[in-house]
């Protein structure tokens, strides 16, 4: 089967759109949809259910989803096998990183590995820790650069790259920047911007509370560190943010005996082989924490 009818599948079940998925895979939409009638014919059956402006996939393209993946996945890996016996780095290189490393972590060190490996072609997904650790499960990824788990999963590999103080802080004119001894009871008083409980940063700032029996407050919650941090920055409410974050305008809330961190690092998947493109990678990774 060609694995180009594969990519198409997967695209179209991805965006529920066959313009979407055209331009994903860069082709035209009368070549994605006719990639997908063949491959409806080689299968003998429906994948999609086109009503309307929707498209939604059926029993048999559910089951065929996971497969789809399993099936492209071992071809890209057989490849890069072969291409790695002869000791080049090049290929592909597929990477799962978290938006705040990708903003304020990684920029050198993908510079420096591009411009030592220009044959390599680098593939990045920017998204949640969260997901990138699922995608390292899934096999998706060779090597994702996140906010590491508190709990990791015994069939990833992991590796602390940066130790990551995470403060509470404030605007420099916020009322909590008058207080003599601040405490958790006395945050709580006030407004919290916190990363959403989900995320593992959002986890351990509600392990903090719940360790010295202290209510979290009702939250506004996002994702993103930069979003948090603008919030702050005009006066919106507190967090808990990475030290490395503070610059003008803002200003450190120290409570006595809380002290957080997190870890950034890499994940790889313990039974997936690496390219020689990924271990090259890795390498320039724990250059910077020797």
């Amino acid at each position: 089967m060609d694995t180009q009818l594969l990519e198409a599948f997967i695209a179209v079940a991805d965006s529920g759109s066959f313009s979407l998925a055209a331009e994903r895979i860069h082709v035209t939409q009368p070549a994605v949809s006719k990639r997908i009638a063949l491959l409806e014919d080689i299968l003998d059956c429906r994948l999609f259910d086109r009503i309307a402006r929707t498209v939604t996939l059926t029993e048999a393209g559910e089951a065929l989803l996971p497969r789809a993946h399993r099936i492209l996945q071992e071809f890209a890996d057989t490849r890069q096998a072969i291409s790695d016996l002869s000791g080049d780095i090049s290929g592909h290189l597929r990477l799962a990183i978290s938006h705040h490393i990708g903003l304020h972590r990684l920029p050198p060190i993908l510079k420096q590995f591009a411009q030592r490996h220009p044959s390599v072609k680098i593939d990045v997904d920017f998204m949640d820790s969260e997901k990138a650790y699922e995608g390292i499960l899934q096999g998706r990824f060779e090597v994702a650069v996140i906010t590491l788990a508190p709990q990791p999963h015994p069939k990833v590999e992991t590796q602390v790259v940066w130790p990551d103080p995470l403060v509470f802080m404030v605007a420099d004119d916020h009322a909590l920047c008058s207080e003599p001894q601040p405490t958790l009871q006395i945050l709580c008083e006030f407004p919290a911007i916190l990363p959403g409980l989900g995320t593992y940063t959002g986890r351990m700032a509600r392990t903090v509370f719940e360790e010295q029996r202290v209510p979290l407050p009702a939250t506004m919650a996002t994702n993103y560190l930069e979003t948090i941090k603008m919030m702050v920055s005009i006066g919106l409410g507190w967090s808990l943010l990475p030290e490395s974050m503070l610059d003008d305008g803002l200003q450190i809330i120290r409570i006595p005996d809380i002290h957080i961190e997190r870890q950034l690092g890499y994940i790889h998947h313990r039974e997936k082989s690496l390219s020689n493109a990924a271990r090259a990678f890795i390498q320039l990774l724990n250059s910077e924490n020797p």
